[in-house]
C-alpha cells in the first residue's frame, strides 16, 4: 500500500527510511491519465518486493516543495532512493515488465545483504571480510580504524583511513591515531606550547590541529585556539 507524503513528512518518509528499504517515490496528479494507468501497476510491483521496497505517491498539486526540488516537467515521474540519495528514474506510463526492471535494479543483491551484515556484526575478522568484498567500503574502514586504533596499531589505522575521503568521522580518528596516548588534561599548557612552532614546524601544527579535533566544536576554547592559530599562520 502506497504512503501519501508532503513536504512536511518527505524528509522522514522518504529520505530517512531509504536508508533501510529503498523508496519508490511516485510523482503524480489527480487530473494526470497517464498516472491512473501507472499508479495500480507500480503498486503491484512494489507489493511483490514484500517489504524491501516502500512506495510514497506525491501529489504535485499540493506539494510544490517536492515538485520544484525534483523540477517536475511532466508527470507520472518516478524516483528510486537509496541510502538517503535518488539513484534512478523514468518519466511516462511504463508497463508492468518494465517497471518490475525498474523496482528489481533498485533492490539489494545477495551480496549487498551479505556485506550489509558483516559491517553490522562490527568485529574484525566480519570487516576484513567486508573489505575484501568491497575495499572501499567506508562504514567497515571507519569501523575497523576504530578497533585498530582501540589496541594500539595506530599506523595501520592510519593507513586504513587514507584509503577513503576525509569527513568529520575520519577526521576525528585519524586525530587520536596520530596523538596516540594524549595526556588526560585540559590541553591549554600543550596549546600554549605548541603555537610558538606552528609556523615553522609541520608535525607541532598537525599536533595543534588533532587536539583541536579532539577537542571538538563544543569546547569554547576550541574556535579560540583556531584564531590563534590561524593568526601565527598568516
Amino acid at each position: 500500500m502506497a504512503i501519501d507524503v508532503t513536504d512536511a513528512t518527505f524528509q522522514t518518509e522518504v529520505i530517512d527510511r531509504s536508508a533501510t528499504a529503498t523508496v519508490i517515490v511516485d510523482l503524480w496528479a489527480p487530473w494526470c491519465g497517464p498516472c491512473q494507468t501507472l499508479g495500480p501497476i507500480i503498486e503491484k510491483v512494489v507489493a511483490e518486493t514484500h517489504g524491501k521496497a516502500v512506495l510514497v505517491k506525491v501529489d504535485i498539486d499540493q506539494n510544490p516543495g517536492i515538485a520544484q526540488a525534483f523540477r517536475v516537467q511532466s508527470i507520472p515521474m518516478v524516483v528510486g532512493f537509496v541510502d538517503g540519495q535518488p539513484v534512478d528514474a523514468f518519466m511516462g506510463a511504463q508497463g508492468e515488465h518494465e517497471v518490475r526492471q525498474f523496482v528489481e535494479r533498485l533492490l539489494p543483491t545477495p551480496e549487498d545483504n551479505l556485506l550489509h551484515s558483516l559491517v553490522a556484526a562490527g568485529d574484525e575478522a566480519s570487516l576484513l571480510q567486508a573489505l575484501e568484498m568491497d575495499p572501499g567500503n567506508e562504514d567497515a574502514i571507519v569501523a575497523l580504524a576504530e578497533l585498530l586504533i582501540a589496541r594500539g596499531d595506530n599506523d595501520e589505522a592510519l593507513a586504513l583511513l587514507s584509503r577513503i575521503p576525509e569527513d568529520d568521522r575520519t577526521r576525528h580518528l585519524a586525530a587520536m591515531a596520530r596523538l596516540g596516548e594524549a595526556p588526560d588534561d585540559d590541553h591549554d599548557a600543550t596549546l600554549t606550547a605548541l603555537l610558538d612552532q606552528v609556523k615553522d614546524d609541520d608535525d607541532a601544527r598537525q599536533q595543534f590541529i588533532d587536539i583541536l579535533e579532539l577537542m571538538g566544536a563544543h569546547d569554547p576554547r576550541t574556535a579560540q585556539y583556531r584564531k590563534l592559530l590561524t593568526a601565527r599562520l598568516f
